[in-house]
């Protein structure tokens, strides 16, 4: 073996590293975004249960905290990977949103994909793109 192949081999290796270290932040802000989400509809759960807060306000209101979330998690995790924000902020969104579809068929008997499901899917991918370029741009 010369020195150009062990250099080659330790490029490889180095880009493997990079790009495993990446996923587990990718995964990490997903994890963020969840925890965010389940803080944030039991506060608005309890607002339902102990005001007169109409449920007509619950799919706006769940909406904006998936994209809130996302944001936020996206950014977290976009900030420490420093480049490529749009396609990591998306897969974070994409993370989320397919554990939340996985839990939901798995919970609920009847679940099905609708045009919420699809708004959502929209929703938390595009949100997830602009907390990544949030989150490359953040010094």
């Amino acid at each position: 073996m010369n020195i150009s192949n062990v250099s080659l081999n330790k490029k490889v290796e180095d880009k493997t590293k990079e790009k495993n270290n990446n996923m587990i932040k990718i995964i990490k802000g997903s994890i963020i975004a969840m925890i965010i989400t389940i803080i944030a509809l039991t506060i608005y759960a309890a607002i339902l249960a102990y005001t007169s807060v109409s449920e007509t306000t619950m799919v706006p209101v769940v909406l904006t905290i998936t994209g809130i979330s996302i944001l936020i998690g996206s950014s977290m995790s976009s900030i420490s990977i420093k480049k490529q924000g749009i396609m990591n902020g998306g897969f974070v969104g994409l993370i989320y949103i397919i554990f939340l579809y996985v839990l939901s068929s798995i919970i609920s008997v009847g679940f099905e994909l609708n045009m919420n499901a699809i708004i959502m899917l929209i929703v938390a991918i595009l949100t997830g793109m602009i907390g990544g370029i949030i989150g490359v741009n953040m010094k």
